[in-house]
C-alpha cells in the first residue's frame, strides 16, 4: 500500500497535462481578445468608408 501511495504522489503526468491545458486556455483568451480588437477597428473603418461613399 505504501508503494502505491508513493508511486501515485510521484506521478506528474496529470499535472503536466493540466499545465498544458492552462497554457492553451491562456493563448485562446489572448487570441480572442486580439480578434475582437481587430474586428472592432475593421468595422469602424468600413463604416467610415461607407459614409464617405454615400
Amino acid at each position: 500500500m505504501k508503494t502505491l501511495i508513493k508511486r501515485f504522489s510521484a506521478d506528474e503526468d496529470g499535472a503536466t497535462a493540466i499545465e498544458y491545458g492552462l497554457i492553451a486556455a491562456l493563448i485562446a483568451v489572448a487570441i480572442i481578445a486580439a480578434v475582437q480588437s481587430v474586428g472592432t477597428t475593421l468595422s469602424e473603418t468600413f463604416s467610415e468608408i461607407d459614409s464617405g461613399l454615400g
